[in-house]
Parts: C-alpha cells; sequence; structure tokens
C-alpha cells in the first residue's frame, strides 16, 4: 500500500515538473518578442537652427524591427518637455520655452503601419513667427505604438466586423528636438558645486557638481575625472578624450556624478575633477583614501594596542629601575 501510494505521488510530481517547464519553455519566446517587437527611432534627438519669419523642414526615422511578425500601428503627437535637477526628462510640462509647440505641422498622416524590417520617414515643418523670441524652445515629437485588440467573437470578426476591436497602447518613444531661434541669444552659466570625497570606505571614486545654465539657450557641460596614483604621475583612469557632458537648458540648475567604476577595494590617490559649462570652470583636486570599513577596524585596533602596550612600557618603567637599585 506505501509502495503504490509513494509511486503515484513520483507520478504527480512528474506531471507538474512537465507542465510547468511546459509552460516557462511557451512563455519566455513571448518574453523575447514583446522585448524586441517595440518601434524604434532613430535618431533620439536633433539640434536646430531656427530664423523668426522662416519654415524649416525635419525629419527622422521609425524603424519596425526585422524580428516582429506583423505591422505597427503608431500615433504621432507633439509635446513639450523640460529636464529635472537629476537631468532626467519631465514630459507634457509647458515652459517659458515651449512656444514651439504651436509652431509644428506635420507633413505626414499622423497615424500609421509600418511592415515588418521596414522604415518610414516622418517630416514636419516648423513655421517660426516673425514674433518669436530668440534663444532655446523645446519640445518632443512621440511616437506611440498601438496595437489592435479583437474583442469580438467569432461570427463578427469571419463578417468583417470591427465593432468588437479596440486599440491598445503598448509603448513610447520620444524624438528630442533642441531648437535654437537666431537673434540676441546669451550663452552663459556657472558651476554652483564641485566636490570629490576625501575618504571612501567602499564604492567608486567620483566627482559631483551643480551646474546651472544662466542664459536663454541649452549647452553642453563638460566633466572630466582623472586619477593617479600617489606617488605616480601616471593616470590608472581619464575621460580626458570623451568627456561626459550633459545638454542642459535654460533657467535649469542639473546635478551630476562621475565615477571611476573601477576602483579598488584598498589604496590611495591623487584625483582631479574638472566641470566645464559655457566659459565657466571649476577644478577640485584631492587626495582620496579607499579604505574598507574590516581594514578600518583593523588599523584602529592596531593603533590602540600599541597605545596600550606604550602605557604598559611606561608604567612597568621604574617598577624595573627601582627593582635592580635594591
Amino acid at each position: 500500500m506505501k509502495t503504490q501510494f509513494s509511486k503515484y505521488i513520483r507520478r504527480v510530481v512528474v506531471v507538474a515538473v512537465v507542465a510547468m517547464f511546459g509552460i516557462v519553455s511557451s512563455a519566455i519566446p513571448a518574453v523575447f518578442a514583446a522585448a524586441g517587437n517595440a518601434l524604434t527611432v532613430s535618431p533620439m534627438v536633433q539640434n536646430v537652427i531656427l530664423n523668426p519669419g522662416e519654415s524649416q523642414k525635419v525629419s527622422f526615422r521609425v524603424s519596425n524591427p526585422a524580428e516582429a511578425m506583423h505591422d505597427m500601428a503608431y500615433e504621432l503627437s507633439v509635446e513639450p518637455f523640460y529636464t529635472s535637477e537629476q537631468n532626467e526628462l519631465v514630459y507634457q510640462a509647458e515652459g517659458d520655452m515651449s512656444d514651439i509647440t504651436n509652431w509644428v505641422s506635420f507633413d505626414v498622416p499622423t497615424e500609421g503601419k509600418i511592415e515588418p524590417n521596414s522604415v518610414e520617414e516622418i517630416v514636419l515643418t516648423i513655421n517660426v513667427p516673425e514674433s518669436a523670441p530668440a534663444g532655446g524652445q523645446y519640445f518632443s515629437v512621440m511616437v506611440t505604438e498601438k496595437n489592435e485588440e479583437d474583442n469580438a467573437d467569432d461570427s463578427s470578426s469571419s463578417t468583417g466586423d470591427t465593432r468588437g476591436t479596440s486599440i491598445k497602447e503598448t509603448w513610447r518613444m520620444a524624438h528630442l528636438i533642441y531648437a535654437e531661434v537666431t537673434g540676441d541669444v546669451t550663452r552663459q552659466g556657472e558651476v554652483i558645486d564641485a566636490n570629490v570625497s576625501s575618504f571612501l570606505l567602499s564604492g567608486a571614486i567620483k566627482g559631483t557638481s551643480s551646474v546651472k545654465n544662466t542664459g536663454n539657450v541649452h549647452g553642453d557641460a563638460k566633466y572630466t575625472l582623472r586619477v593617479f596614483p600617489l606617488f605616480s604621475d601616471e593616470e590608472v583612469y581619464t575621460n580626458e578624450e570623451d568627456p561626459a557632458t550633459k545638454t542642459i537648458l535654460p533657467n535649469r540648475t542639473v546635478y551630476e556624478e562621475l565615477a571611476w567604476d573601477e576602483t579598488p577595494a584598498i589604496g590611495i590617490f591623487n584625483v582631479v575633477y574638472t566641470v566645464e559649462f559655457e566659459g565657466a570652470k571649476a577644478e577640485v583636486s584631492k587626495m582620496v583614501i579607499v579604505c574598507p570599513l574590516w581594514l578600518l577596524f583593523l588599523i584602529i585596533f592596531a593603533i590602540v594596542a600599541l597605545i596600550i602596550w606604550i602605557v604598559m612600557r611606561v608604567k612597568s618603567g621604574p617598577k624595573r629601575r627601582r627593582s635592580s637599585e635594591d
């Protein structure tokens, strides 16, 4: 009886494992297909120079990847954007420099479909009024991917009735336009703060800074980090040939970090961190000690032990001299 029961249990377990494997194996391709089937936008960012009273065309591409097995439906829209202090994009937020959203018209239909492994060129026209203020103007063209969901029964679908079909938004991509209207353009800024931590228990050596754009047009801040061993002029890390850059919008203060990701767990280094923006420059040079917590405790223990040993030696010294005199 016990043997039959154990066999029954084993069969149940085997069936359950096989069923789970089938579910997982069927779900994995679906997950990867969903990840690879999203529309792509190229390029992601454009810089445009505009003249008051003139029109200018702008274009970019929307692609349906080769992995997709069906047409991709999309819709185009225009939205303003700005950046937060962490340089994160915030959409659907009008500001002083989002008038350009009223100057844009599409030269192509705002809705369409793209076949697999195909590319559509999106063309729009920016009609700049004579009264356009000089300086920056910013907007994004949002490409919203939409899939059709058939909620109808088989009879309605077979007769071509689409009353049961709904549209579901599945993905959004933004093409960012950084526009500059010519005229009285002011490019200026300031580096509010730049710093490098002198002591690290763990993590990467990094420089941190806050940069403010006090002009009326966007600009690129440049960040460089150089790391030297304590007694050497040979760099162990530098990004001077390819500095990190961040585009900062007018009237924005942006915080940024630049790190040496391969910082060793123990070491003493000389670090030089430089930030430049629209003629303003800040440079910080510091000696940085990287010491893990366990080593710090070990050093403290050794120092305390040495102090105790010295105190004990001092206290025992006079006794030994007195005993020798006796």
